[in-house]
């Protein structure tokens, strides 16, 4: 899968070939000022990213760390005076 990076000015004037190259080569990065902004993507490909995700509870039900115990009682110790801000 072959992205090709595009200035905006660029793909302003290209979109049929920005367009036609998202749903033949895959995702075509679209850069403003020389820094990536948005990604044109074929709807396929969209519809593959929707479909492949999962709940985020699910994710945590799967992690390897599930059940894990974190020790998550805070420090009572007295604040430091000697830090100057």
């Amino acid at each position: 899968m072959k992205q090709t990076v595009w200035q905006i000015q660029e793909a302003k004037n290209k979109l049929s070939e920005v367009i036609d190259r998202a749903l033949d080569q895959g995702p075509q990065i679209i850069t403003r000022r020389g820094v990536e902004a948005v990604i044109v993507l074929s709807y396929p490909e969209y519809r593959k990213l929707l479909l492949n995700q999962s709940k985020l509870s699910d994710f945590f039900r799967e992690s390897p760390l599930n059940g894990v115990t974190l020790d998550s009682r805070r420090d009572q110790s007295a604040w430091r005076n000697d830090v100057a801000l």
